[in-house]
């Protein structure tokens, strides 16, 4: 649950996956607006109840399932293959990633979960790797500089997300290195 608290039974993990699963699937074929907690349900194969005792809304289940996803698809050990990842994953998850930002501005209690479950651990994730890879390079700037284009062009050109975008900031980040 999105809230740290803990209600009812534990949850069964072949469900919790299925649920992830269904989740992903949905948002992927009709984006965050079209999402219901009966459609992902029906499609995970369990009760809504199931559904809601372990989530209070769809925003909670989808950020739990967007954050379980980023992590499998970005598990890069490196900045370079870092943001090629992040890159070249994040067409196929445009209008979920909108969508989850779109509320996010709306609804002030999931932003907080929104920022601390998903935001800031990609953020943590690549400032490790600038810290390690580029010593002396201002980390904070550097994620700000990497997120900012991310969140930029899936809101507004996501077609220029690629990877030739993930190398060009590489470049730059690197460059910036290079001028210490």
């Amino acid at each position: 649950m999105g809230d740290g608290t803990k209600r009812g039974r534990p949850r069964d993990e072949r469900a919790r996956q299925a649920i992830h699963r269904a989740t992903r699937d949905l948002l992927v074929e009709g984006g965050y607006g079209n999402l219901t907690i009966d459609a992902i349900a029906r499609r995970a194969g369990v009760g809504r109840q199931t559904v809601y005792r372990w989530w209070p809304t769809k925003a909670d289940v989808a950020l739990e399932a967007m954050t379980t996803q980023a992590e499998l698809d970005i598990a890069a050990t490196d900045l370079a293959g870092f943001l090629t990842a992040t890159f070249t994953v994040a067409p196929r998850y445009v209008p979920v990633l909108s969508g989850l930002m779109a509320h996010a501005q709306l609804d002030p209690a999931f932003a907080v979960r929104f920022r601390a479950e998903f935001l800031d651990r990609r953020r943590a994730a690549l400032i490790d790797l600038v810290r390690a890879e580029l010593p002396g390079v201002d980390v904070e700037f550097a994620a700000d500089l990497v997120f900012g284009t991310l969140w930029y062009l899936v809101l507004t050109r996501p077609e220029r997300l690629d990877a030739g975008c993930a190398a060009r900031l590489y470049e730059t980040l690197r460059a910036t290195a290079a001028r210490l």
